[in-house]
């Protein structure tokens, strides 16, 4: 009947859970306006009620066992909001084989196992979105799935983690140590008392698998994907950086290559201050687009939290109850064929910039240039600071060069007696 409810059930009443139910309930009117029927919260399963939130979830919607919304035949939306594989990928393969559509922000799941999901969802004709699981509320996945469709996209650039993005910025503002922006992170709740999946760059990876898959129309293997995290940031490099037109920044970066080759890989970088995404400060996120005949795009929001997230969540919510009150599923199939061919990073060409702590006498700069062109690195430009008058910073901007020969170029610099050490390579992009 078309005044029939559609009924959704949440899995997890955490952050993104308990923004996703808040988004459904104030917003129901609204919600039921534009779907044309009923989208209402018929359960919530959490393992822990006793948790403080700052929600509300009446008793009566209330399970701590996922298994009952997964079996319960009246509900038709299942929203995964627990994070990680284990049991989260268990919940959504169960829901798909009980013919139910499926919303997640788990890029974890996605990123793993996003092939086997979605094949399941087409043999039962069901729907899974995941709008949420990069970028929080930056309707990125839509846009590359629908608006952008018929273009060719040949490079997807983003800051898709806030945590590291906070922490860079206060590194930058106001010339705190990497560890204490992270320790003022943690108290404000942008990042976990473990943050590893974040400042090691994990989290963005796993992100740039989604992006990447969905922009070149290839599956990707996140074990292939090259990642940096920022945890060897120094401010002195931030500074240096500052002084040569450029900001530090978490990126990452998918881009089509020669044929169907890709390039993959999340680090910082030395970004030129010019570039739309220096600009994004704080836990915000961006993503940059290029594409052949749509040229630049940018998408801009925030990355994270409770209500951004659940207003991603909610709109695949909603995107799924249109169809099934319209009786119609996988109206934006998936279009990943085969699996992408990633450049391995030591094959990536690109320009880098390298701290050298050095001797501060004649002949230092000639005997490091002539080890640099033996491998085929040209220098770009290179300034003297911080002369003690035994030592002194050299900072080095390179062309471009393949990453190997630089490698090889740098190892053969760090055993000169000259040198006492290279705290510093970041690579430069704009």
């Amino acid at each position: 009947m078309p005044n029939d409810t559609i009924n959704v059930g949440i899995l997890g009443c955490g952050v993104v859970g308990g923004g996703l139910y808040k988004v459904l309930t104030d917003n129901a009117e609204s919600i039921a306006q534009r779907v044309g029927r009923p989208v209402l919260v018929a359960a919530v399963a959490d393992i822990d009620w006793d948790r403080p939130r700052d929600i509300s979830v009446p008793e009566h919607l209330r399970t701590t066992h996922a298994a009952e919304i997964i079996n319960d035949d009246s509900i038709h939306i299942v929203a995964e909001t627990i994070g990680g594989l284990k049991p989260a990928l268990d919940f959504v393969l169960g829901a798909i084989a009980a013919g139910k559509s499926v919303v997640t922000s788990n890029k974890e799941m996605i990123a793993k196992h996003g092939d086997e999901i979605l094949t399941a969802a087409a043999d039962k004709s069901v729907d899974v979105e995941f709008e949420g699981a990069v970028g929080g509320v930056i309707p990125i996945i839509r846009t590359l799935k629908e608006s952008l469709e018929a273009d060719q996209i040949d490079e997807v650039m983003g800051i898709v983690n806030g945590t590291t993005n906070y922490i860079l910025t206060k590194m930058s503002v106001e010339k705190l140590s990497y560890e204490v922006a992270l320790k003022e992170a943690q108290e404000l709740g942008y990042a976990e008392a473990d943050p590893t999946d974040d400042v090691e760059g994990i989290d963005a990876t796993n992100k740039l698998a989604i992006l990447s898959a969905i922009a070149f129309g290839r599956r990707v293997s996140v074990e292939e994907i090259y990642h940096e995290g920022i945890s060897q940031i120094m401010p002195e490099d931030i500074a240096y950086a500052e002084k040569m037109g450029y900001v530090v920044k978490l990126l990452a970066i998918g881009r089509r290559r020669d044929g169907d080759r890709l390039e993959a890989r999340v680090h910082p970088v030395l970004l030129a201050d010019t570039h739309p995404l220096a600009a994004v400060v704080g836990p915000f996120n961006a993503i940059f687009i290029r594409g052949r005949a749509s040229d630049e795009v940018m998408l801009y929001g925030r990355g994270a939290g409770a209500m951004p997230t659940g207003v991603a969540v909610a709109g695949d919510v909603i995107d799924c109850a249109r169809n099934i009150s319209r009786g119609t599923t996988g109206r934006v199939p998936c279009t990943c064929v085969g699996l992408a061919d990633i450049m391995p990073m030591g094959q990536v060409r690109s320009r880098v910039y390298v701290r050298m702590r050095v001797k501060d006498q004649p002949g230092v700069l000639g005997a490091i240039a002539t080890l640099l062109g033996s491998q085929a690195v040209s220098v770009a430009s290179v300034i003297q600071e911080n002369s003690d008058g035994q030592t002194a910073d050299i900072i080095w901007i390179m062309h471009e060069a393949q990453e190997d020969q630089l490698t090889s170029a740098l190892a053969a610099i760090q055993s000169l007696p000259i040198v006492e050490s290279i705290p510093a390579r970041i690579r430069v992009e704009g």
